[in-house]
């Protein structure tokens, strides 16, 4: 049974290289033996999605396309599927090694060591081992949002997205269609980057903001990716690590020490509170609703309305 899956995989992997255009479900099970001896259509589409998810967590990019007349079709392009020789030292195997122990995730944990597998084929030392100890600290980066690992897929196979939205200063979520790019990690809070087709803009959207389910769409991106510097620019920017102003707020006595880990000034006002000057840049309303009534913001007029606008809509629920 192993052996007729392999062979399977292999003869659609196969198909999907070889071809100069998209393939439908229907020439696909044409061409491959062992589809046009399913029982049945359900039995084949089930074969099929199962087939083709294998492939793509074996590392093959299979691109989903639309045509005019709506028929979805296949293809693997050997531009996208071509790995170039690869020379490690040391040192950067061991970065590799490390980036694989920090996901928790069973998924996550399977994917980065079938990665290192092929970067192993691909040049990796035989006497680097990646996976060896290189400190006393076990890094862990928790993911417990549902959507992680749907956009995590996406942003791998340049796949377009659907997801509802809910955004902090709205009471209902919004359908949000989007070519997602990145996701990054920002104290402890996961953000995708991607550009929102409906605004024609790119937008940072915080995982746990994302309501039901995150769902695919068929056709090729309409906008450019950037590189992965500029996307962690952009989330940085978006999550308030680039500040041009400052905030005058007053926080409560030995509360908010992220708040004051990030403080300019930190002066004792008497009666429980202190005040803080803090660097100011987009998202730091978002961050300071996070402490609740341990915090009031003096200035500047636009921060403290920002701040008040999300916090009445937390309580309209």
């Amino acid at each position: 049974m192993a052996i007729a899956k392999a062979e399977r995989l292999m003869n659609l992997a196969l198909c999907l290289l070889g071809t100069r255009r998209p393939l439908s479900k229907r020439e696909l099970r044409e061409s491959i033996e062992a589809y046009l001896e399913a029982g049945s259509d359900d039995s084949f589409n089930r074969m099929f999605e199962r087939d083709k998810d294998d492939l793509r967590e074996l590392g093959l990019v299979i691109e989903t396309v639309e045509n005019l007349d709506g028929e979805v079709g296949y293809l693997a392009r050997r531009d996208s599927n071509r790995l170039p020789p690869i020379t490690l030292d040391a040192e950067e195997a061991a970065a590799l090694g490390l980036a694989a122990k920090v996901w928790q995730q069973a998924r996550l944990a399977g994917a980065a060591s079938g990665a290192l597998q092929k970067l192993r084929a691909a040049g990796l030392p035989e006497d680097v081992d990646p996976y060896e100890s290189h400190g006393a600290l076990e890094p862990h980066i928790p993911v417990h949002e549902a959507a992680f690992e749907p956009l995590m897929l996406a942003c791998r196979d340049r796949r377009p997205v659907v997801f509802d939205y809910r955004k902090a200063t709205a009471a209902r979520p919004e359908t949000r269609h989007v070519e997602p790019w990145a996701l990054e990690c920002w104290r402890g809070h996961w953000y995708l980057a991607g550009w929102d087709r409906d605004r024609g803009a790119e937008r940072v959207f915080r995982l746990s903001r994302i309501t039901g389910k995150v769902r695919a769409r068929a056709g090729r991106y309409t906008a450019e990716v950037p590189d992965v510097v500029t996307v962690r620019e952009t989330v940085a920017g978006w999550a308030g690590e680039i500040a041009d102003r400052s905030a005058l707020i007053r926080l409560r006595s030995g509360s908010g020490y992220p708040l004051r880990a990030k403080a300019v000034s930190v002066r004792e006002l008497g009666d429980g509170w202190d005040e803080l000057e803090i660097p100011y840049g987009h998202g730091l309303d978002a961050w300071l609703v996070e402490f609740g009534p341990d915090v009031v913001v003096v200035e500047p007029a636009e921060l403290r309305a920002d701040v008040v606008d999300r916090l009445r809509a937390v309580a309209k629920g």
